[in-house]
């Protein structure tokens, strides 16, 4: 089997792939992949899934997370849930409706007073009026998910009962230039032959992967970030403000429409606050959406201060210095065009399978797109 692309999605098919015993040569153009994989939060997020398919998919990708957690201790996988955190009446009256969803026990919900707030999360000394713990969620570290579970698959057999030779092989610098039944060809003029070739392009629109999306279905999303020195102090779970109440949709409640409005930057930017403390003790803070192409080149120093101003808030203390700033895009599919897809699968020849567009649920539900590939 050959997988062409480097990132999360890409590279869970190559952990699914070698559990069904395939040997799996894994292709990506840049020495180590730079998009979205390692751009994000690290968040296994379920807490904001709308409910039904989305929320069924969240689930199962938890448990596999939480699988390779106990196997890989590289990427990092901590079960520490999140707190929405509300600072205001209406944001609590949101929080309230999810409390009592009829799926609420699923994604292990419970809403909490600031008091509770705090004994959960003592780093937490802002202002807020209450809190959506859900269990469920988790944190992995982007920066390292990826070279420890290659690590993990050359170093063991994980086959269907983890044994023989390792059987995979990753090939950094190649790109694939053309496609055919069953194969790929890669710059270098290479052809890799197979029984089943998967490619995972990520936000890369254009090049061998362009002709097939260019019918339309999947659109691409700009976000920045930043991440500050280490903090001494433990959060101990990942954190999100009322505004991601507007962004996830898990909370299309009646009370969402009663809203205020958002501060001018966010809503230009269509900002909201995560947080997560990474393992380091630095804190990765966004992020921002920017849907129409041509993006642009430069960072939104207005957006910085929002996000910053927000954790500030919240902690009820200044956030360290930030040492890193940087976009990221990453690709989905386009609602008004595929409906209730959650992401794109297509076979665009004989043998070749064509897998992006998970958007913002890429790095959650990773492996259980993978998984379904199989199925």
């Amino acid at each position: 089997m050959v997988i062409a692309g480097g990132g999360v999605l890409g590279t869970m098919h190559a952990v699914m792939a070698r559990r069904r015993g395939f040997e799996v040569v894994q292709l990506e153009r840049e020495a180590e992949a730079r998009g979205a994989s390692v751009r994000n939060f690290g968040l296994v997020w379920v807490s904001g899934r709308k409910a039904g398919p989305e929320l069924s998919l969240a689930l199962r990708a938890r448990e596999l997370w939480a699988e390779l957690g106990a196997q890989v201790p590289g990427i990092g996988f901590r079960p520490a849930g999140s707190l929405t955190l509300a600072t205001g009446d209406a944001e609590l009256a949101v929080l309230k409706e999810a409390a009592a969803l009829p799926d609420a026990g699923r994604r292990e919900f419970e809403l909490l007073d600031p008091a509770a707030v705090r004994a959960v999360n003592p780093a937490l000394r802002g202002e807020f009026t209450g809190g959506l713990f859900c269990r469920a969620d988790a944190i992995v570290e982007p920066r390292q998910v990826l070279s420890a579970l290659r690590r993990y698959l050359a170093a063991r057999g994980e086959g269907p009962r983890g044994e023989g030779k390792s059987g995979y092989e990753w090939l950094p610098g190649r790109e694939v230039t053309e496609i055919a039944p069953n194969a790929v060809r890669d710059h270098t003029g290479a052809w890799h032959q197979c029984d089943l070739v998967v490619l995972c392009p990520g936000a890369a629109h254009t090049g061998v992967a362009g002709r097939y999306l260019a019918r339309g279905g999947v659109r691409r999303v700009r976000l920045q970030m930043m991440q500050t020195a280490p903090l001494a102090e433990r959060i101990t779970t990942a954190l999100a403000d009322g505004d991601s109440l507007r962004y996830y949709p898990a909370y299309d409640l009646p009370g969402r429409s009663q809203l205020p409005p958002q501060a001018a930057a966010a809503g230009r930017a269509r900002a909201q606050l995560l947080l997560v403390q990474r393992a380091d003790g630095g804190l990765t803070i966004g992020d921002t959406h920017e849907y129409a192409e041509p993006f642009g080149f430069d960072l939104d120093e207005d957006a910085y201060d929002h996000l910053r101003a927000r954790a500030e808030t919240l902690l009820g203390a200044p956030i360290p210095p930030v040492r890193r700033r940087w976009a990221g895009v990453y690709s989905e599919v386009d609602p008004a065009v595929a409906g209730h897809a959650l992401y794109h699968r297509a076979e665009v020849e004989p043998g070749v399978i064509l897998v992006t567009g998970p958007g913002g649920r890429g790095m959650t539900c990773s492996p259980a797109i993978a998984e379904e590939t199989f199925l």
